[in-house]
Protein backbone atom coordinates (compact mmCIF):
# COMPACT_ATOMS: atom_id res chain seq x y z
CA UNK A 1 0.00 0.00 0.00
CA UNK A 2 1.32 3.46 -0.95
CA UNK A 3 1.45 5.88 1.96
CA UNK A 4 0.56 9.49 1.24
CA UNK A 5 3.51 11.74 1.97
CA UNK A 6 3.16 15.13 3.58
CA UNK A 7 4.70 17.69 1.25
CA UNK A 8 4.40 21.47 1.72
CA UNK A 9 1.94 23.37 -0.42
CA UNK A 10 2.18 27.11 -0.96
CA UNK A 11 -0.36 27.76 1.80
CA UNK A 12 1.49 25.53 4.26
CA UNK A 13 4.75 27.32 3.49
CA UNK A 14 3.08 30.71 4.00
CA UNK A 15 1.51 29.54 7.26
CA UNK A 16 4.89 28.36 8.56
CA UNK A 17 6.53 31.67 7.61
CA UNK A 18 3.75 33.67 9.28
CA UNK A 19 4.01 31.66 12.50
CA UNK A 20 7.75 32.26 12.60
CA UNK A 21 7.14 35.97 12.09
CA UNK A 22 4.44 36.17 14.77
CA UNK A 23 6.65 34.40 17.30
CA UNK A 24 9.49 36.81 16.53
CA UNK A 25 7.17 39.81 16.97
CA UNK A 26 6.07 38.37 20.33
CA UNK A 27 9.77 38.07 21.25
CA UNK A 28 9.43 34.42 22.22
CA UNK A 29 11.81 31.53 21.66
CA UNK A 30 10.58 28.07 20.73
CA UNK A 31 11.42 27.08 24.30
CA UNK A 32 9.24 29.90 25.64
CA UNK A 33 6.34 28.70 23.50
CA UNK A 34 6.79 25.10 24.62
CA UNK A 35 6.77 26.14 28.27
CA UNK A 36 3.69 28.32 27.88
CA UNK A 37 1.58 25.95 25.76
CA UNK A 38 2.82 22.42 26.29
CA UNK A 39 3.59 22.11 22.56
CA UNK A 40 7.00 20.45 22.48
CA UNK A 41 9.82 22.17 20.63
CA UNK A 42 10.20 19.34 18.08
CA UNK A 43 6.55 19.75 17.04
CA UNK A 44 6.89 23.52 16.91
CA UNK A 45 9.99 23.20 14.73
CA UNK A 46 8.14 20.94 12.31
CA UNK A 47 5.20 23.35 12.14
CA UNK A 48 7.44 26.37 11.57
CA UNK A 49 9.41 24.56 8.85
CA UNK A 50 6.24 23.43 6.99
CA UNK A 51 6.99 19.77 7.65
CA UNK A 52 3.58 19.14 9.24
CA UNK A 53 0.16 20.77 9.09
CA UNK A 54 -0.85 21.93 12.58
CA UNK A 55 -4.22 20.97 14.01
CA UNK A 56 -6.67 23.83 14.27
CA UNK A 57 -6.63 23.80 18.07
CA UNK A 58 -2.83 23.97 18.07
CA UNK A 59 -2.89 26.92 15.71
CA UNK A 60 -5.50 28.68 17.85
CA UNK A 61 -3.31 28.15 20.92
CA UNK A 62 -0.35 29.77 19.17
CA UNK A 63 -2.39 32.72 17.90
CA UNK A 64 -3.73 33.28 21.42
CA UNK A 65 -0.23 33.21 22.88
CA UNK A 66 1.04 35.64 20.23
CA UNK A 67 -1.93 37.97 20.96
CA UNK A 68 -2.93 38.11 17.30
CA UNK A 69 -5.99 40.35 16.64
CA UNK A 70 -9.22 38.53 15.72
CA UNK A 71 -9.33 39.78 12.13
CA UNK A 72 -5.77 38.66 11.49
CA UNK A 73 -6.51 35.31 13.13
CA UNK A 74 -9.11 34.59 10.46
CA UNK A 75 -6.57 35.30 7.72
CA UNK A 76 -4.01 32.98 9.31
CA UNK A 77 -6.59 30.24 9.85
CA UNK A 78 -7.49 30.44 6.15
CA UNK A 79 -3.95 29.32 5.36
CA UNK A 80 -4.70 26.09 7.19
CA UNK A 81 -7.11 25.07 4.44
CA UNK A 82 -5.32 22.82 2.01
CA UNK A 83 -6.13 23.05 -1.67
CA UNK A 84 -3.07 20.89 -1.68
CA UNK A 85 -1.41 18.26 -3.66
CA UNK A 86 -2.86 16.96 -6.90
CA UNK A 87 -4.87 13.81 -6.15
CA UNK A 88 -3.81 12.22 -9.45
CA UNK A 89 -0.25 12.02 -8.06
CA UNK A 90 -1.06 9.66 -5.19
CA UNK A 91 -0.69 6.38 -7.11
CA UNK A 92 2.81 7.43 -8.18
CA UNK A 93 4.30 8.31 -4.77
CA UNK A 94 6.42 5.17 -4.60
CA UNK A 95 8.24 6.11 -7.81
CA UNK A 96 8.87 9.81 -7.16
CA UNK A 97 11.17 11.77 -4.89
CA UNK A 98 9.45 13.81 -2.18
CA UNK A 99 11.02 16.96 -3.60
CA UNK A 100 9.66 16.28 -7.07
CA UNK A 101 6.17 15.66 -5.67
CA UNK A 102 6.47 18.94 -3.79
CA UNK A 103 7.55 20.79 -6.92
CA UNK A 104 4.61 19.46 -8.95
CA UNK A 105 2.23 20.64 -6.24
CA UNK A 106 3.80 24.08 -6.20
CA UNK A 107 3.78 24.26 -9.99
CA UNK A 108 0.05 23.48 -10.02
CA UNK A 109 -0.63 26.38 -7.61
CA UNK A 110 1.76 28.84 -9.24
CA UNK A 111 0.71 31.87 -11.24
CA UNK A 112 3.96 31.95 -13.23
CA UNK A 113 7.13 29.93 -13.67
CA UNK A 114 10.37 31.28 -15.12
CA UNK A 115 12.55 28.34 -16.10
CA UNK A 116 16.16 28.30 -17.29
CA UNK A 117 17.47 25.03 -18.74
CA UNK A 118 21.08 24.47 -19.74
CA UNK A 119 20.91 20.93 -21.17
CA UNK A 120 17.34 19.63 -21.24
CA UNK A 121 14.03 20.63 -22.77
CA UNK A 122 11.89 22.04 -19.92
CA UNK A 123 10.01 19.27 -18.13
CA UNK A 124 6.62 20.87 -18.82
CA UNK A 125 7.24 20.59 -22.57
CA UNK A 126 8.85 17.16 -22.81
CA UNK A 127 7.26 14.52 -25.01
CA UNK A 128 6.83 10.93 -23.83
CA UNK A 129 9.66 9.55 -25.98
CA UNK A 130 12.07 12.32 -25.03
CA UNK A 131 11.47 11.87 -21.30
CA UNK A 132 11.58 8.09 -21.66
CA UNK A 133 15.09 8.43 -23.15
CA UNK A 134 16.15 10.73 -20.30
CA UNK A 135 14.89 8.33 -17.61
CA UNK A 136 16.59 5.35 -19.22
CA UNK A 137 19.91 7.21 -19.30
CA UNK A 138 19.69 8.29 -15.66
CA UNK A 139 17.88 5.42 -13.90
CA UNK A 140 19.60 2.35 -15.25
CA UNK A 141 17.78 -0.02 -12.89
CA UNK A 142 14.26 1.23 -13.70
CA UNK A 143 12.01 -1.33 -15.38
CA UNK A 144 9.52 -0.47 -18.14
CA UNK A 145 6.54 -0.27 -15.77
CA UNK A 146 8.31 2.28 -13.58
CA UNK A 147 9.39 4.27 -16.61
CA UNK A 148 5.82 4.25 -17.94
CA UNK A 149 4.51 5.58 -14.61
CA UNK A 150 7.10 8.36 -14.58
CA UNK A 151 6.21 9.29 -18.16
CA UNK A 152 2.51 9.53 -17.29
CA UNK A 153 3.32 11.94 -14.47
CA UNK A 154 5.52 14.05 -16.75
CA UNK A 155 2.82 14.31 -19.43
CA UNK A 156 0.09 15.11 -16.89
CA UNK A 157 2.00 18.20 -15.83
CA UNK A 158 1.32 19.79 -19.23
CA UNK A 159 -2.29 20.37 -18.14
CA UNK A 160 -1.26 23.46 -16.14
CA UNK A 161 -0.57 25.20 -19.45
CA UNK A 162 -4.02 24.62 -20.90
CA UNK A 163 -6.36 24.85 -17.89
CA UNK A 164 -8.94 27.66 -17.53
CA UNK A 165 -6.46 29.96 -15.75
CA UNK A 166 -3.23 28.65 -17.25
CA UNK A 167 0.24 28.93 -15.83
CA UNK A 168 2.27 31.76 -17.32
CA UNK A 169 5.39 29.93 -18.45
CA UNK A 170 8.57 31.57 -19.67
CA UNK A 171 11.57 29.39 -20.48
CA UNK A 172 15.08 30.32 -21.54
CA UNK A 173 17.18 27.48 -22.92
CA UNK A 174 20.79 27.17 -23.88
CA UNK A 175 21.02 26.10 -27.53
CA UNK A 176 22.56 22.83 -26.30
CA UNK A 177 19.09 21.76 -25.10
CA UNK A 178 17.73 21.72 -28.64
CA UNK A 179 20.84 20.30 -30.31
CA UNK A 180 21.55 17.24 -28.17
CA UNK A 181 20.02 14.18 -29.85
CA UNK A 182 18.18 12.76 -26.84
CA UNK A 183 16.54 9.52 -27.97
CA UNK A 184 17.79 9.95 -31.53
CA UNK A 185 16.88 12.23 -34.48
CA UNK A 186 13.24 11.14 -34.82
CA UNK A 187 12.52 11.66 -31.11
CA UNK A 188 14.19 15.08 -31.20
CA UNK A 189 12.31 16.11 -34.33
CA UNK A 190 8.98 15.32 -32.64
CA UNK A 191 10.12 16.99 -29.41
CA UNK A 192 11.12 20.23 -31.11
CA UNK A 193 7.94 20.35 -33.17
CA UNK A 194 5.98 19.95 -29.94
CA UNK A 195 7.86 22.93 -28.51
CA UNK A 196 6.98 25.03 -31.54
CA UNK A 197 3.31 24.15 -31.04
CA UNK A 198 3.48 24.95 -27.31
CA UNK A 199 5.09 28.32 -28.07
CA UNK A 200 1.92 29.28 -29.96
CA UNK A 201 0.01 29.29 -26.65
CA UNK A 202 -0.47 32.87 -25.41
CA UNK A 203 0.85 31.96 -21.95
CA UNK A 204 4.06 30.30 -23.16
CA UNK A 205 7.25 32.16 -24.12
CA UNK A 206 10.41 30.38 -25.26
CA UNK A 207 13.81 31.92 -25.83
CA UNK A 208 17.11 30.36 -26.89
CA UNK A 209 20.59 31.53 -25.91
CA UNK A 210 22.61 30.73 -29.06
CA UNK A 211 26.06 29.18 -28.98
CA UNK A 212 27.38 32.40 -30.48
CA UNK A 213 26.54 34.23 -27.21
CA UNK A 214 29.56 32.57 -25.61
CA UNK A 215 29.83 32.27 -21.84
CA UNK A 216 26.80 33.40 -19.84
CA UNK A 217 25.35 33.51 -16.32
CA UNK A 218 23.26 30.36 -16.76
CA UNK A 219 26.15 27.99 -17.37
CA UNK A 220 26.39 26.85 -13.71
CA UNK A 221 23.05 25.06 -14.04
CA UNK A 222 19.27 25.04 -14.44
CA UNK A 223 16.68 26.56 -12.09
CA UNK A 224 13.06 27.65 -11.89
CA UNK A 225 11.50 30.70 -10.25
CA UNK A 226 7.88 30.29 -9.11
CA UNK A 227 5.41 33.12 -8.45
CA UNK A 228 1.98 32.69 -6.88
CA UNK A 229 -1.33 34.55 -6.92
CA UNK A 230 -1.21 37.86 -5.05
CA UNK A 231 2.60 37.86 -5.17
CA UNK A 232 4.41 40.66 -7.00
CA UNK A 233 7.35 38.49 -8.00
CA UNK A 234 8.98 35.10 -7.53
CA UNK A 235 8.66 33.53 -4.09
CA UNK A 236 10.42 30.18 -4.47
CA UNK A 237 13.49 29.02 -6.36
CA UNK A 238 13.68 25.36 -7.35
CA UNK A 239 16.93 23.64 -8.27
CA UNK A 240 16.97 19.98 -9.32
CA UNK A 241 20.47 18.71 -8.55
CA UNK A 242 22.31 15.44 -8.00
CA UNK A 243 22.37 16.36 -4.32
CA UNK A 244 18.57 16.42 -4.29
CA UNK A 245 15.72 18.84 -4.82
CA UNK A 246 16.53 22.28 -3.41
CA UNK A 247 13.92 24.93 -2.52
CA UNK A 248 15.24 28.42 -1.79
CA UNK A 249 13.13 31.25 -0.34
CA UNK A 250 15.59 33.80 1.09
CA UNK A 251 14.96 37.30 -0.26
CA UNK A 252 18.58 37.86 -1.28
CA UNK A 253 18.61 34.61 -3.24
CA UNK A 254 15.34 35.47 -4.96
CA UNK A 255 16.85 38.80 -6.02
CA UNK A 256 20.03 37.12 -7.23
CA UNK A 257 18.30 34.44 -9.28
CA UNK A 258 15.78 36.96 -10.60
CA UNK A 259 18.62 39.19 -11.77
CA UNK A 260 20.31 36.19 -13.40
CA UNK A 261 17.12 35.27 -15.24
CA UNK A 262 16.69 38.86 -16.47
CA UNK A 263 20.24 38.82 -17.83
CA UNK A 264 19.62 35.50 -19.59
CA UNK A 265 16.44 36.89 -21.17
CA UNK A 266 18.33 39.93 -22.45
CA UNK A 267 21.08 37.73 -23.90
CA UNK A 268 18.71 35.28 -25.61
CA UNK A 269 17.19 35.55 -29.07
CA UNK A 270 13.73 37.09 -29.26
CA UNK A 271 10.78 34.70 -28.90
CA UNK A 272 10.10 34.79 -32.66
CA UNK A 273 13.76 34.22 -33.52
CA UNK A 274 13.91 31.43 -30.96
CA UNK A 275 10.89 29.59 -32.35
CA UNK A 276 12.40 29.88 -35.82
CA UNK A 277 15.65 28.35 -34.55
CA UNK A 278 13.74 25.52 -32.85
CA UNK A 279 11.80 24.83 -36.04
CA UNK A 280 15.04 24.88 -38.04
CA UNK A 281 16.60 22.36 -35.63
CA UNK A 282 13.50 20.18 -35.90
CA UNK A 283 13.88 20.17 -39.68
CA UNK A 284 17.52 19.16 -39.42
CA UNK A 285 16.70 16.28 -37.08
CA UNK A 286 13.87 15.26 -39.42
CA UNK A 287 16.28 15.06 -42.35
CA UNK A 288 18.69 12.97 -40.28
CA UNK A 289 15.86 10.64 -39.27
CA UNK A 290 14.82 10.17 -42.90
CA UNK A 291 18.42 9.55 -43.93
CA UNK A 292 18.75 6.83 -41.29
CA UNK A 293 15.51 5.10 -42.32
Amino acid sequence: MVTKRQVPTVRLRRLAAELRRLRAVAELTQGDVAEATGINTATLYRIESAKVRPQRRTLMTLLELYQVPQLRRGEVLALLQDNGEQSWLRPYHADLRDGYIEYIGLEAEARAVWNYESLHVPGLLQTADYYRAVVRSVLHAADEDEIDRRVRVRLERYSVLVKDEPLQFRAVLDEAAIRRAVGGPEVMCDQLRHMVSAAALPNVTLQIIPFTAGAHAGMPGSFALLSFPEAEGPEIIYVDSRAGDIFIEAAEDLDRYGDTFDRLVSLALSPDESVSLIAEAAGEFGERAEGAA
